[in-house]
């Protein structure tokens, strides 16, 4: 139900360039299209957004995410989560190590000592079950099977996308298990508010809000320390509007080990999963604007600090600190860290996660 005529596509991405059988399921490219016309391109490998089209205060349309243009990019692109879907676990799980009713269970290490990401082969690289459900919404299914990538029991996992006419990204994911497993499931969008181009510009004068009194200090892998520290008085301070170039290279051990932000903010919640505003990024020389609400206790500030100029759709080249990630999820390692909101899915029980992208202008 993709769109087939390619040159009503605002995106112009073309869909026979997605279209492949991997592992013996045909990929593909799905148009989601809202009343006014704008426009979120989604393929079913790795649930990864290729392009969102919107426009600026002069009602410019350009792509504000960093994604590809054929299967070909996807499966080989240097940045493997490049605006993928991410599972098992979003984040990281420290030595890729965890207990569960006293067994152990060991992952992949993918990121240097610790697993990440759900692994090489997690969500971000499966072909998942597409339905597209009118102009406007795509459902994307998958059964992650027992002992995929490490992880205990069956997962059956739905992440519905809708696009709304308020411009807004809506996902939606829904999963449960016949084991009792761990699930941290997170979109590993990269936002680039002014336009991808070549070279995307990058983000240093974007202004960046988070709703957010606390942050999770990490050691020199990432991993969180188990501290939860106030943002008072540091780089992390979002709480008031500000660039992200005024301190993303503070002198400060916790930037330098992110090489700029790479965290996680606990964010401020009157009670649990409730659907609440998380972050607002503001790019002032195109007036875009995006808002992030979300039902999750926690959110990655990322910076896109290790894009190395790696080329996207068409013809598109990601620089160092072109784009930011504002990931909605649980806390990294939880499941080493049993005061951290849990993680842990058992049969019966419903994992459900809202998060919403609202684009606009500044007014």
């Amino acid at each position: 139900m993709a769109n087939t005529t390619e040159t009503a596509n605002l995106c112009g991405l073309k869909r026979e360039n997605f279209q492949a059988t991997i592992n013996g399921k045909k990929t593909d490219l799905y148009i989601l299209r809202n009343r006014k016309g704008y426009e979120v391109a989604i393929s079913n490998y790795g649930g990864a957004i290729c392009a969102i089209m919107v426009p600026d205060k002069d009602g410019k349309v350009a792509n504000v995410i960093q994604g590809h243009d054929s299967i070909k990019q996807l499966t080989s692109g240097k940045e493997p989560f490049l605006s993928t879907l991410i599972g098992r676990w979003g984040n990281r799980i420290c030595k890729g190590q965890f207990t569960l009713n006293g067994k152990e269970y060991q992952l992949a290490l993918n990121d240097g000592p610790n697993h990440l990401h759900g692994g090489p082969t997690g969500f971000h690289a499966k072909v998942w079950d597409a339905r597209q459900m009118g102009p406007r919404s795509l459902a994307l299914h998958r059964i992650s099977s027992y002992g995929e990538e490490g992880f205990t029991g069956e997962l059956d996992v739905t992440v519905e996308f809708t696009f709304t006419d308020l411009n807004e990204l809506v996902i939606e994911y829904l999963a449960t298990t016949n084991k009792k497993t761990i699930v941290n499931l997170t979109h590993h969008a990269f936002f680039s508010l002014a336009g991808t181009a070549d070279p995307t510009p990058d983000i240093l004068d974007q202004i960046c809000e988070i709703n957010a009194d606390f942050y999770l200090p990490t050691d020199a892998t990432a991993i969180p320390t188990g501290e939860i520290l106030k943002v008072e008085g540091t780089p992390f301070d979002f709480r008031t509007p500000k660039p992200f170039g005024q301190d993303i290279d503070a002198d400060h051990e916790q930037i330098k080990f992110g090489k700029g932000f790479d965290h996680n903010y606990v964010l401020n919640k009157r009670e649990e999963g409730e659907l609440s505003f998380a972050a607002k990024v503001t790019d002032p020389k195109s007036g875009r604007t995006m808002e992030v609400f979300t039902t999750e206790p926690g959110m990655q500030l990322y910076t896109a600090n290790y894009a190395t100029g790696y080329k996207g759709a068409n013809g598109c080249t990601f620089p160092f600190r072109s784009a930011v990630c504002f990931e909605a999820q649980h806390f990294p390692d939880t499941p080493n860290r049993p005061y951290f909101p849990s993680v842990v899915l058992k049969p019966r029980e419903r994992y459900k996660q809202k998060t919403i992208y609202r684009f606009g202008v500044i007014e």
